[in-house]
């Protein structure tokens, strides 16, 4: 599962989670944010992130675990 978090003064406004598959907003502004995120390109570098950290190393920490 991949998240990225957004915080500002230590509150969560937006988070992109892999799980879901796009931004979710926890505030007024971060709910705004996440809708116009979610049409952009934004949504695809979350997801090439995914792809290129995420899966690329997964056997690997998989292995560590066990």
């Amino acid at each position: 599962e991949y998240i990225d978090s957004y915080v500002f003064n230590k509150a969560e406004y937006i988070r992109f989670n892999s799980t879901v598959g796009k931004y979710v907003g926890y505030t007024e502004h971060g709910v705004k944010n996440a809708e116009t995120w979610n049409k952009g390109s934004e949504l695809a570098q979350e997801l090439g992130e995914l792809e290129r950290v995420c899966k690329h190393n997964a056997a690997n920490h998989y292995s560590v675990v066990l």
